[in-house]
């Protein structure tokens, strides 16, 4: 075996060279790590745009195709994306100033509920959540302002993902090359994690992310038609809760029936039900046809790698953390399995321990199984034993063909016969010989 597959004797061996790698590695990591969820971002319009990357490299050069390709990202998505967020906060920032105000129809929804025999008075009620909201919208505000003053290390942060995000379309290959060559691990193992870490990231960020969009983009032209204010606050909600499972674009249209119910728009909270339902059913179907079918991924690692992945790392976590999670689930696997095949004897060709059974060998002439060097006296007596008791049954004829079986039979009489002329015989070839001997002495 070579040294990539036996690390710490590589280690063992090279001490200094070790030390040296080791260190520089976690260097390289500390510089990294503040801006480590732009390098993410980057990585992750890497993988979307790479097979544009190809397509184009068949027509132009590398760098030019990937210059394209970073033009065609500042454009189409960073700039939409950003102009998006920054509606949905100060939509999200109006909302939450009506709520506290109470200017959001509350003496409509007090009448509306009086009428159907339900007295309840909401100024009371916001009076009881008054601390609540005040805070949901001081942490809303406070994050506002807190964009707003960071936006010059905002976009240093882009800068660093469009550089990256240019190095990783021209030279993406030969990185995963230097990276399998770097890393001391079989190619058979490299090669089944890269396969799954492309299914990984399939299902993630262009399955996931494809179909949470797609139903944003549905319930929200459903919310424009219909007339509601908010309506890219709730398309951006509705696209985050669609990348969680069992929650989906429920968690949005289901609260805005129920308040256009109790404002008295019933064939408005009636179309919204019909068309929300409509939507999130479309995830059946959507899901399994973007995304297919991986073992890596279920509703607990779903569901705990997007809010972690966006405490660690950002909004891009959304998008990373059930990547990072089903990563290490399938490294896990493979880890257990390449474990387990060690620890059990080898069988087969090539190995101490053959396939066969090690203690008889059968002969191709006579069909008798004889003992071969490597077994036990003991095993070999058992054996040759049993071979002998397998013997006569082994040598009769077939019922089919008796000649052979009666000619055997009759050479054995004659043989019988003659044993007597035979032994005399030879009798007197002994007697005639010890004269001759005497004499050759």
């Amino acid at each position: 075996m070579s040294d990539r597959s036996t690390p710490s004797r590589w280690f063992s061996e090279r001490p200094g060279l070790s030390l040296l790698t080791i260190l520089s590695t976690a260097l390289a990591v500390l510089i990294i790590l503040p801006y480590l969820q732009y390098v993410l971002l980057a990585i992750v319009l890497a993988y979307v745009l790479m097979p544009a990357q190809r397509r184009l490299e068949q027509y132009v050069r590398s760098m030019t195709a990937a210059l394209v390709l970073v033009a065609v990202a500042i454009l189409v998505i960073l700039l939409p994306v950003m102009y998006v967020l920054a509606i949905a906060l100060r939509e999200a920032l109006q909302l939450l100033t009506a709520i506290q105000e109470g200017t959001l129809g509350m003496a409509d929804i007090e009448q509306r509920l009086e009428a159907t025999g339900y007295v309840i008075d909401l100024s009371d009620l916001y009076e009881t959540y008054q601390e609540p909201i005040g805070t949901a919208a001081q942490g809303l505000a406070t994050s506002g302002i807190e964009l707003v003053s960071g936006l010059p290390g905002l976009l240093i942060g882009l800068t660093v993902t469009l550089f990256v995000l240019f190095a990783l379309l021209r030279d993406g290959d030969r990185l995963v090359v230097w990276i399998q060559q770097v890393l001391p691990i079989e190619a058979e193992i490299q090669e089944e994690l890269l396969t799954e870490l492309d299914r990984l990231m399939w299902a993630s960020v262009v399955g996931n992310v494809l179909v949470a969009a797609i139903q944003a983009l549905a319930l929200g032209i459903g919310l424009a038609v219909l007339g509601l204010p908010a309506v890219v606050f709730l398309t951006v909600a509705t696209f985050v809760l669609a990348l969680l499972p069992l929650v989906g674009a429920f968690g949005v249209w289901v609260p805005v029936a129920l308040y256009l119910l109790v404002v008295g728009d019933f064939v408005g909270a009636g179309a919204l039900v019909i068309y929300g339902s409509i939507v999130s059913a479309s995830d059946t179907y959507l899901r399994p046809a973007l995304i297919g079918r991986t073992s890596a991924f279920n509703s607990a690692i779903i569901v705990v790698g997007i809010f972690g992945g966006i405490i660690i790392f950002g909004a891009v976590g959304l998008f990373v953390g059930p990547v990072i999670l089903g990563g290490a689930k399938v490294t896990l696997d493979v880890f257990a399995r390449e474990q387990t095949a060690e620890l059990k004897p080898p069988i087969g060709p090539g190995s101490d321990r053959p396939a066969a059974d090690p203690a008889v060998d059968t002969s191709a002439q006579t069909g008798v199984r004889a003992v071969i060097e490597d077994a036990t006296p003991a095993d070999a007596d058992t054996r040759v034993e049993s071979a002998g008791s397998q013997a006569p049954s082994e040598r009769q004829p077939d019922d089919g063909d008796g000649d052979e079986g009666d000619d055997a039979s009759e050479s054995d009489d004659e043989n019988d016969d003659d044993g007597d002329s035979d032994d005399e015989s030879d009798a007197i070839d002994l007697a005639e010989d010890e004269p001759r001997d005497g004499n050759d002495r």
